[in-house]
C-alpha cells in the first residue's frame, strides 16, 4: 500500500508567483519549489503548507511507510477551471505514484472544496490542516465571506440594500442636499423593506422586465405609462394644495383631507388610467391580439370619476354647506346630482356595449382563430 502526501494550492500560488509549473512531485522538487516560493513571498500561507506536507514525508518515510509527495495547483480563477486543472493532475499523479491512500495537507478552508474531488478517486487515509495561528479565524470568516457573496440570494438581501443607500446618497450630496438625503435614505430603505415584507419582489421584477422589453421594443403602453404617472403626481400635488388653502380650517380633520384631497385628484387619477388603457389597447392591437377586453376599462374609468366627484361633493357640502341633509343638497347642488346621473348612464353603456362586442368581436377572434388553426 502506497501513500501519497498531496498538497494543494488551489489558487496557483506557486505558478503565478514562483513561475512554478505543477504537479510538482517528489520531496526534492517540493523542497525547492517551497523555498522559492519562501523567497518571493514569505508571507504566504503556501510556504507553510509545503514544509508541512514535506515534513510529515519525512515522518513517514522514517517510520518505513511507502510514501510520495506531490503538490497540485490550481488556477486564480477559483471555482470550475481550478477545480478541472486539479482534477486531471491527480489523475496523472495517481497513474504515476500508483499511490492507494492520500494525506491531504491544506493552508485553510478554501483547499477543503476540493475534497470531493479527491475522494472521488482515492481514499484519504487524513487531512492536516496547517495554518498561521493567529490568521486561522480571520482566513476561516474570510472564506465564509467570499463563498456566501457568491450565493445570488445572499448578495440581493445584503449587497442590494447597501447599493441603493450609497446611490442615494451620492446623488442627493452631488445636488448638495445631504439633509434631504438622509430622509430619502430612509424613503428608500422603507419601500425595499415593504416589498421584502409583503413578498412583491416577483411583482417589481416583472414590472421592471416589461419596462426593459418596452423600451427595447418600442411599446407605446410604456410612454402612455409614463404621462400617466406624471399626471398622477402632478394631480396628487396639486389636491394636497388644495387642502392647505388659506380657506382650510386651521386645524384640518382627516375628513377635511380625505374629502378635499380625493375630490381634487378623483380627475387625475380618471385621467392617468386612461392614458394606460389606451397604450395597452394599442400595443395588444399591434401585436394582433384581441384589444376588445379592453372595451369596459374606459367607461368604468369615466364613471368612477362622475359618480366619485358627485359622492365627494355632497359629503363636501355636508362637511361646510349650510345644512347636512343630502335631499337638500341634492335640490341646491344640480352639478352633484348631475355627475351622479351621468356616471350610471356611463356604467350603464359601458355594460351594454361590452356585451354587445362580446358577441360580435369576440366570436369572430374566436372563429378566425379555430380557422387558423
Amino acid at each position: 500500500m502506497k501513500i501519497l502526501v498531496l498538497n494543494i494550492d488551489r489558487d496557483d500560488d506557486l505558478g503565478r508567483k514562483a513561475k512554478i509549473e505543477s504537479p510538482i512531485i517528489g520531496r526534492e522538487e517540493n523542497l525547492k519549489a517551497a523555498e522559492k516560493l519562501a523567497l518571493v513571498d514569505p508571507e504566504d500561507s503556501d510556504v507553510n503548507s509545503l514544509f508541512a506536507a514535506i515534513s510529515l514525508y519525512d515522518q513517514l518515510r522514517n517510520s518505513g511507510k511507502n510514501v510520495e509527495i506531490a503538490t497540485l495547483c490550481g488556477d486564480i480563477a477559483v471555482g470550475v477551471k481550478s477545480d478541472q486543472r486539479i482534477a486531471d493532475q491527480l489523475d496523472y499523479v495517481l497513474e504515476k505514484t500508483k499511490a492507494n491512500e492520500v494525506i491531504l495537507v491544506t493552508d485553510g478552508a478554501e483547499d477543503e472544496y476540493i475534497l470531493p474531488i479527491v475522494e472521488s478517486r482515492a481514499r484519504i487515509r487524513s487531512i492536516r490542516r496547517v495554518t498561521v495561528k493567529q490568521s486561522r479565524a480571520v482566513e476561516d470568516t474570510y472564506y465564509r465571506i467570499v463563498k456566501m457573496m457568491e450565493d445570488e440570494k445572499v448578495r440581493k438581501q445584503f449587497l442590494l440594500p447597501i447599493a441603493l443607500v450609497l446611490i442615494v446618497w451620492s446623488v442627493f450630496a452631488l445636488l448638495n442636499m445631504t439633509h434631504a438625503g438622509f430622509s430619502a435614505i430612509v424613503l428608500t430603505l422603507g419601500a425595499y423593506l415593504l416589498i421584502r415584507a409583503m413578498k412583491w419582489e416577483r411583482g417589481v421584477a416583472l414590472v421592471w422586465e416589461e419596462l426593459k422589453s418596452g423600451f427595447l421594443t418600442g411599446k407605446i403602453s410604456i410612454y402612455t405609462t409614463g404621462i400617466a404617472v406624471l399626471i398622477f403626481v402632478a394631480s396628487a400635488l396639486y389636491a394636497y394644495n388644495q387642502t392647505t388653502l388659506p380657506s382650510s380650517p386651521a386645524t384640518p380633520t382627516a375628513w377635511h383631507f380625505f374629502v378635499v384631497f380625493t375630490k381634487n385628484i378623483i380627475w387625475g387619477i380618471v385621467g392617468a388610467g386612461l392614458l394606460v388603457v389606451f397604450g395597452r389597447a394599442i400595443d395588444t392591437k399591434v401585436r394582433n391580439r384581441n384589444p376588445w377586453k379592453y372595451w369596459l376599462a374606459p367607461f368604468s374609468l369615466l364613471s368612477f370619476g362622475f359618480i366619485g366627484n358627485g359622492v365627494l361633493e355632497i359629503l363636501y357640502q355636508i362637511l361646510y354647506g349650510p345644512s347636512a341633509n343630502p335631499f337638500y343638497i341634492l335640490r341646491n347642488s344640480p352639478s352633484s346630482l348631475t355627475d351622479l346621473i351621468i356616471g350610471i348612464l356611463i356604467a350603464i353603456a359601458g355594460v351594454v356595449s361590452y356585451h354587445y362586442v362580446k358577441e360580435v368581436f369576440m366570436v369572430e377572434i374566436e372563429e378566425k382563430a379555430i380557422e387558423g388553426s
